[in-house]
This record gives structure tokens, C-alpha cells and sequence, in this order.
């Protein structure tokens, strides 16, 4: 008899436990990927940032001091980039964002590319990649939220929702 009672006692967990621990691990994975993808990006205080915008102007970073703004590496050859495209020009509307356009081309090819998909955010051009490498990007897009004392807030690499941008601006902002 005592077998049989040291099995009614032995009863599954509740599933709402089992979902909490898968749950869980799922969002440790989630996180230790993310931190292997932004090891080496800089954290801190933002990097130099100077370059040639499609409108052909010279902008720096520091020309944004006093608001957080929005740093986003991207190719037009980027599937995920193209992905995330429609969400950068939406909050191109609201925060200030400076995108760079990395290895994409020249001023014509980028143009096109904006044109035929109906964009309209700011392009710094980055033909060459060097400003994606001062800055340590390895693949696009990469995201900065840079705050309005020139610090790096928030880094994103690969796809980042609008909301999820939005958000991050928001907190950069208080």
C-alpha cells in the first residue's frame, strides 16, 4: 500500500509552471543572444560620426545634442533591413534619426533604393564602411539610441520593432 500512495503523491507539476519555466528559458536565450551580439559594440559615450548626407550636407553626431536620437546601420542589400525599412521612416517622423547606409553603394544607387520603396528618412553614406567599423558593426541593421548627452542607450542588432524603437526612444528622452 505504501507504493501505491508514494505515486498519488508524485503528481505533475501545474502546467502554468511548466509554461512559466519554458517561458523563462526562452527569454535567458533571448538575452544571452543578444549580449553576443553586442559584445564588442561600444557602449558609453557614442563615437565620432561624421559624413556626407544624400542631400549632399556634411552632418555630424553632435549636431543632435539636446535630443536622443535614433543611429541605424543598414544595407539595401539587407533582407532584415528591408524588413525594418518602413518602421525607421515612420519614426523618422516623430524622433530624430540618422541612418547609415553601409557598403550600399553610391549616392545614385541609394537614391533609387529610397525612391522605389517609398522612403524618406535621413541617409548619412558610408560606401566604404568605415564609419560602421569605428563604430564595430559586424552585420545589419544595428541600432543605437543615443541620449541627448551623446551616451548610448540602447543597442538592437537584427530586426527591432517599431514599437520597440519607439519605447527606447521614449526612455532615452526622460
Amino acid at each position: 500500500m505504501t507504493g501505491e500512495n508514494s505515486a498519488k503523491d508524485k503528481s505533475p507539476a501545474p502546467r502554468w509552471r511548466r509554461w512559466a519555466i519554458d517561458i523563462l528559458l526562452v527569454l535567458v536565450v533571448i538575452f544571452a543572444v543578444h549580449l553576443w551580439q553586442t559584445r564588442d559594440l561600444p557602449v558609453g559615450s557614442a563615437p565620432k560620426l561624421q559624413g556626407t548626407m544624400l542631400t549632399g550636407e556634411t552632418k555630424r553626431l553632435e549636431d543632435y545634442r539636446g535630443k536622443p536620437v535614433l543611429v541605424h546601420f543598414w544595407a539595401t542589400w539587407c533582407p532584415v533591413c528591408r524588413l525594418e525599412e518602413g518602421s525607421i521612416d515612420s519614426l523618422a517622423e516623430d524622433y530624430p534619426v540618422l541612418t547609415i547606409a553601409t557598403n550600399s553603394g553610391d549616392a545614385e544607387e541609394i537614391r533609387k533604393h529610397l525612391a522605389d520603396n517609398g522612403l524618406s528618412f535621413p541617409v548619412l553614406m558610408d560606401e566604404s564602411g568605415v564609419i560602421g567599423a569605428d563604430w564595430g558593426i559586424r552585420g545589419v541593421p544595428s541600432s543605437f539610441i543615443v541620449d541627448a548627452q551623446g551616451q548610448i542607450r540602447h543597442v538592437a542588432v537584427g530586426y527591432t520593432t517599431e514599437l520597440g524603437l519607439r519605447l527606447r526612444m521614449w526612455l532615452a528622452g526622460m
